[in-house]
């Protein structure tokens, strides 16, 4: 890797479909409106999606620099790379473990990220390759836990944290996706996946419940068509959601390397 990273946060779920991508993206974004320098990596090598969330064209390729590295494509202020850059959008990642913990290896070391405050990493869902991969060769500082409020989704999340716990790396909280759906005809508000899932599981690990946000179509329109929330719609409720948490894991991060000492530039 190359360039100088203050901050790699991990933002991981335990299983697919809680909205991780969708929340990796908005919360990247309201980190840079505080001013921060911030990349993106799409680790989600059989299911990339940061691409078509930020508004790059299907086909765009990054800029090969030398034999071993490439720039970053940029989007909103930020630096984004993934497998969805290097490959065909119709083409199907058919491979074994060691072949995709090698291709994540190779998007964060060949990429030259240059100077970041953070780098959020968009991890797949579960606890397999590439979290190992990560945990055991990326000095990560934190890990964001994505779940909805529905019982399957918390007993996922909470293998996610274990897994974290681990290898030591601090999960810095938990983010409630789809806590409520709000009508848009009638206004009536219902808690269908189920109520206080969130901060029931961050009590039990002691661990802060960073915010809730809402089912709305919106969210969905707005990252499909390659604005996400924070940009489209920056002075939303759920706009200020996600900028009250990136305040909240910049606070925390702030005061670790207060605390433990800046972090270390690598090559």
């Amino acid at each position: 890797m190359t360039g100088t990273i203050t901050h790699i946060v991990a933002v991981a779920s335990g299983k697919g479909g809680v909205g991780k991508s969708t929340v990796t993206a908005n919360l990247a974004l309201a980190m840079a409106a505080r001013g921060k320098r911030v990349g993106v990596l799409d680790a989600d090598i059989y299911g990339p999606s940061q691409a078509q969330m930020m508004g790059i064209a299907p086909g765009t390729r990054p800029k090969i620099v030398d034999e071993k590295t490439m720039l970053p494509l940029e989007a909103h202020g930020m630096k984004i790379m993934s497998m969805a850059f290097l490959t065909d959008i119709e083409t199907a990642m058919a491979w074994r473990g060691p072949m995709v913990s090698g291709a994540f290896q190779q998007l964060l070391d060949q990429t030259r990220w240059g100077e970041l405050d953070y780098l959020f990493i968009d991890m797949p869902p579960g606890t397999g390759d590439i979290q190992l991969t990560l945990a055991q060769k990326v000095p990560v500082a934190g890990a964001v836990i994505v779940t909805t409020p529905q019982d399957i989704a918390l007993l996922d999340a909470r293998r996610g944290i274990e897994m974290f716990r681990k290898v030591k790396v601090p999960v810095l909280g938990v983010i409630e996706n789809m806590s409520t759906h709000v009508c848009s005809q009638c206004g009536h508000e219902e808690a269908v996946f189920g109520d206080g899932g969130g901060e029931r599981i961050a009590a039990q690990y002691d661990t802060r419940l960073l915010g809730q946000l809402p089912l709305t179509m919106s969210i969905r329109e707005q990252v499909d068509g390659g604005r996400p929330t924070v940009v489209a719609a920056p002075d939303s409720d759920i706009a200020t959601t996600f900028a009250r948490m990136a305040g909240e894991v910049d606070e925390s991060l702030g005061a670790r390397v207060a605390s433990t000492g800046p972090s270390i530039s690598f090559e």
